[in-house]
Order: C-alpha cells, then structure tokens, then sequence
C-alpha cells in the first residue's frame, strides 16, 4: 500500500513521472506527462532505470559498466529534459536508479508523496504494448497510483490538445 499522496491542498504540487528508456515511445510519455504538469501548475519527474543485473560480474567489470550505463543514463534524460524545456518551457526533475523498473517506480512513488500520476507510453508495434507497460499491467496487483497510457503515434500538437 502507498502512503496517501500529498496533495495541493496539504501544500503539495501533483507531479507526473515519466520513465526514460531507449524506447522510441518514452519521449511521448515524457511530452505528455511535462505538459500535463505545466497545463495544472505541477512538475514532471523523469526516471532513468538502470538494470543492475547487468552488473553482478567480476567486480572491476562490473564497476565500469555501472559507471558507463550511468553516463548513458545521464545523457539520455539530459537530451530529454532539454526537449522539454525547449518545447514545454518546464524543468524537470531528473532521476537515475538501479534495480527493477516496476520496483524502483514503485519505490520512488512511495518517497515522493508528490507523485501523483505514473505517464507511460504504449508502443506502436505490432509485437504488443512495450515493455514497460507490459510489466506494469502485468505486475500482479493494482498500481498505487493512476496510470495514464499515451499512444506513441500522437504529435505534440495533439498531445497538447489533449493536455
């Protein structure tokens, strides 16, 4: 269970997360969820997830691929959050985790009592809705927030009629 959100009215501003991946379709999510946030006087959290599976070999090795997918990680929500502010004229908050993507949005929901709305962006492939939102919908229980799902084939132009 998630702690109760903190609200306008406790103080608080809503914020929309947005994941950060190498999915051509997060850009949308990331679009969707900065305008949402400007159009409601909120904020927009974006949240790069590393797999930190990927790490547990030798040691040495490990601690540089770490620092590289870190790098990556960096640059891709940088090129991101550069969008945003170009097209939205919002900044927003940056974050990069390590672990499970599902767990760690979980995780950041439940310490940021802020969080209000978790934006994803389905896929237009033919092979399914994407990863992420696979895992979500699949995850076994109810997420402890609204999540909104934005088709990846919306323009900004219509995304922003929409917000």
């Amino acid at each position: 269970m998630v702690s109760k959100r903190l609200g306008r009215d406790a103080g608080g501003r809503r914020k929309f997360l947005a994941v950060v991946d190498e999915t051509p379709e997060c850009g949308r999510a990331a679009a969707y969820a900065a305008r949402r946030a400007k159009a409601s006087g909120g904020a927009a959290v974006l949240l790069y997830v590393i797999d930190g599976a990927d790490f547990q070999q030798w040691l040495g090795v490990g601690e540089i691929m770490r620092a590289e997918a870190t790098e990556e990680a960096e640059t891709r929500l940088s090129r991101v959050a550069d969008e945003i502010r170009l097209a939205v004229g919002l900044e927003p908050e940056t974050l990069v985790r390590e672990g499970k993507t599902v767990d760690e949005i979980r995780d950041l929901i439940e310490a940021d009592r802020e969080i209000a709305i978790l934006v994803l962006a389905a896929s237009d492939s033919t092979e399914g809705p994407g990863p992420l939102v696979s895992a979500v919908a699949g995850s076994g229980s109810a997420f402890p927030i609204p999540v909104t799902i934005v088709p990846a084939t919306l323009s900004d132009e219509e995304i922003q009629s929409l917000c």
